[in-house]
Formats: structure tokens, sequence, C-alpha cells
């Protein structure tokens, strides 16, 4: 490649950059999951689009997608908070097992007799779609206020479902007979155990080592926790485990670790996951050829309302059964069960691997993927308000960051007190902090003052606080309450633990 060549790339790239970013615009205000925009980024610069590139390398599409799909999952798994996704975990594992396997009988079963598919091209359908989109989740549910239990357990399940559905789409792509049920339940459930415990070592020893190590710049703590989150998932495949599980895993221990610096850190990995997210769906949209659609877009749609109306809600109820969730959340988890990028992904690999038919099932996710995110994106909001889900009233989070004072042997916290937040209205002196710890510096209006402890704090307010070391996860800890339970957190119960 000459250096003309190189410039015309960047060129490209930066052009599409760009262009997807002021997209982010048009996707937050019709409340279309990104995916779609991107999509039609990439099919337009595909060779049935104004851009005439040819593009058809399936097996490169499969790699840059698993790394993408990295990035999110890390990025998905820092914004998850403990407190929420804790008591969803036994739902949501359920969910991302049970529910997956009776999603994809019901699917594979829809697409043989309904479209006269081949078996083994319809179990490959059925694996392929019955994962639900980490991307697509995190970006819509995030601006819906939704319960806890239920923005947790739908988190969860698009953070755990992808290793097992990766799993039978690998074994459903296999040449030679499929191997029978119960092998690839234990393989299941043997990689889900390693990739959990990769993962959650990583994690922990990870966030140990950035809580301890006080590193020379600011701007290596999130490359820091980014290389942290990858490496996770090195570990767990190169283990035999679930490398998607690992990472999502150790993401979320370190997101909920109290770092240093960590505003800066989350913004850094909400901008990779745009990135990755930008590049994956491009890539995807170049893949497919429009004009070899026509013949697939009946199955897809047939599969699609299958999938939607009958496979996913029966795997919900069924899998939800012991665990008394009202019908109310239970229809908004059905018909949140958002597709997106990692089904267009995973049918790639009958097509790495050679299957028959592998580019027309890749057609027919393809298609369906876009119809139904098309559909279901948009109308969960209206969903959620319907069955008066999506009103729910939450303290907004207090925004910490933490910066290490290596040689003093304490921490300088800024606070910043957000709209929502229950501490409007608190004086200093009811923050009761801990012994060691003090509020030193108020920001209001662009002026700063040294508070008084009668002094009323506001929204807006921007805090100044120093701890010596052994208190400062005691006075977040102290601060994160009165955000959430105001003056009289404590006696109320509200004590900040996983904020």
């Amino acid at each position: 490649m000459t250096v003309h060549h190189l410039n015309q790339l960047l060129l490209l790239c930066s052009v599409v950059l760009l262009v997807a970013v002021a997209a982010v615009r048009i996707s937050s205000r019709s409340g279309l999951p990104s995916l779609l925009v991107y999509l039609g980024i990439g099919v337009l610069m595909g060779q049935d689009g104004i851009g005439d590139i040819k593009f058809d390398n399936a097996e490169l599409t499969q790699v840059i997608g698993y790394a993408a799909l990295v990035v999110i999952l890390a990025e998905g798994g820092l914004g998850t908070k403990r407190k929420e996704i804790k008591p969803a975990l036994p739902a949501a594992s359920t969910l991302a097992l049970f529910g997956v396997a009776v999603s994809v009988g019901v699917t594979a079963a829809g697409a043989h007799y309904l479209t006269g598919l081949g078996w083994r091209q319809a179990l490959i359908i059925g694996a392929v779609v019955s994962s639900t989109d980490a991307a697509a989740v995190f970006s819509v549910l995030r601006r819906i206020p939704l319960p806890a239990r239920v923005t947790g357990t739908l988190e969860a399940e698009s953070g755990f479902n992808d290793a097992p559905v990766v799993i039978l789409v690998v074994a459903f792509s296999t040449a030679g007979p499929i191997e029978h049920w119960y092998v690839l339940l234990g393989e299941i459930v043997l990689e889900l155990a390693i990739g959990a415990a990769v993962g959650l070592a990583v994690g922990w020893l990870g966030a140990w080592g950035l809580r301890h190590v006080a590193l020379p710049a600011s701007g290596l703590y999130p490359i820091a926790v980014v290389a942290i989150a990858v490496t996770a998932y090195a570990a767990g495949a190169l283990a035999h485990g679930s490398g998607f599980l690992a990472v999502y895993l150790a993401s979320m221990v370190l997101g909920n670790a109290r770092l240093p610096h960590w505003p800066a850190t989350r913004g850094f990995a909400e901008g990779l996951g745009w990135i990755a997210q930008i590049g994956m769906f491009v890539l995807l949209g170049l893949l497919v050829t429009p004009h070899d659609l026509g013949d697939d877009i009946w199955p897809g749609l047939v599969i699609g309302l299958v999938l939607t109306m009958v496979a996913r809600p029966l795997s919900v109820v069924l899998s939800l059964l012991p665990f008394r969730v009202p019908w109310p959340e239970k229809t908004l988890m059905s018909w949140a069960g958002l597709r997106g990028a990692v089904p267009i992904i995973l049918a790639t690999i009958p097509m790495v691997n050679g299957v028959d038919g592998s580019r027309r099932i890749f057609n027919i996710v393809f298609v369906l993927v876009v119809v139904y995110t098309l559909v279901q994106g948009p109308t969960l909001p209206w969903v959620a308000r319907k069955l008066h889900l999506g009103d729910q009233p939450e303290a907004a989070d207090l925004g910490i960051e933490s910066a290490p004072l290596e040689r003093l042997r304490g921490h300088l916290l800024s606070v910043a007190i957000p709209k929502g937040s229950r501490m409007h209205g608190v004086e200093v002196g009811e923050l009761r902090l801990p012994a060691g710890a003090a509020v030193t510096l108020v920001v209001r209006d662009g002026k700063s003052f040294v508070p008084m402890p009668a002094t009323v704090l506001r929204r807006g307010d921007e805090l100044l606080v120093v701890t010596t070391d052994p208190v400062r996860d005691a006075a977040e800890r102290r601060l994160r309450a009165v955000a959430h339970g105001g003056k009289l957190a404590g006696w109320l119960g509200t004590d900040g633990a996983g904020g």
C-alpha cells in the first residue's frame, strides 16, 4: 500500500466516523438502536450502493466482529451496577441457558415446517437468532427508567447468553452428525464455569492492582482497565472457557471497584464501544448484497415472527416460572429480546465452515434482525409505559472521581451533585463523613469557597473531598448513601452499598 492509498483510506475512515457520529443524533431522537444506522452506512458503501465497494470476506468479518464484541461487552460490564444485577443473576442465568434452549427449539421448528429449510439450516438459524444483542440492549434500556430487576435481568442475560449460543452454532455448523444434546449441554456448562471463574479472578486481581499501584499519569488508568478486560477474554478462551462471559464479568467487577479516575475511564470505554459498534456494523453492512435478499425476505419475516411472538415469550415465561416475576415484567422482557449485530456475526460461522446454504442463512438473519429491530427498538418505551414500567423515579447517581495521592497516603475525591440527587439541601455537617475525611472546597456557579459545617449543598455543586487511605471507601459509600437517601440515610436503611 502506497502513502497515497493510505491517505485515501484514512480520509474514507474519518468521513465514515464523522457521518456515523452525526447519525447517533438521529438514533437517539428516533429511539432506533444505532445498529440500523450503521448497517445502512455499510450497505450504502457496498456494491449495490453509492460506494460500490465489493467485500465478501466472511472470515475477516467474523474476526473483527468478535474483537468488537469483546469491547462492547467490556463497556457494558463496566456500566453494570452490581446492586441491580446481583438479585437478577438467577433469572438471567436461567434465561441464558434454559431460555436459549427453548428459543432454539421453537424457532428451528418454525423455520423447518413453515419455510421448508432443512433441519441443519433451521437449527443454525434458531441458534443464531436466540442470542440477545448486548449493544442493542445496553443502548436502548439505559435510556428508559425501568425497574432495576428488569434492567438487571435483561443486561445480564445479554452478557451471558452469547457463550451457549456460540457453542451451539459451531456444533450445528460442523460437518458430520450433531452431538447428543447432553454432550452439548455439558460443554456449555463447562465453558461457562471456566469463563466465569477466569473473569471473576482477572477482574478482582486487576481491581486490586489498580487500587494499590499509583500510575504516573491519569490517562493510563482507562487503558489499563480495557487491557485487563481484554486479558480476561483471552485467558478465558485459552482455558477453553467462554471468553465472552469472562470479559463481561471481569468488566463488571472493575466497574464496581471504585477505581481511580473512574469518570475518565468510563468515558474512554464508551468511546471505544462506539468505535467498535460503528466498525462492526459498517463491515456487516458491506458484507451483505442487497440484490440477493429478494428470495429471503419472506422466510426472514416468517422466522422472525415465530421468534418474536412465540419463541421469545415462551422462553421467558417458562424460564421465569420459579422466580415469581409479575406478568407486566415478563411481557416487557419478552418484547425486549433485542437482536442486533451478534446474530449477524454468528451467521458468518456457517459461511466460514462452508455449510450448504450458508449465504441464505446469512441473508435470512440479516432481514430478520433489521426488520424486527426496526419494530421492537422504537416501540419498547411505549410498551414499557403501557405496562406502567417506564416511569420509575430514581435518584440520580452521584458522579465521583478519585485521584490517588500516593505520597500523602490519601485520596482526593471530586464529587459532582446532579439534578436528581437527594444531597440537595443537605448541610455539609449532615454528611457525617468518617473521621479522616472532610469537604475542603465547594464550587458553585463558577466560584469556589471553603465550606462551613452549616453550608447547604445545592444541585450542580462540585465538591472536593480529601480522605485518608483507610477511610476512602467508607467516605464514598457515605456520600452515595446521602445522594440516594438524603440526610436520613443510614437510619432509613440506605447505606450506598454497590452504588
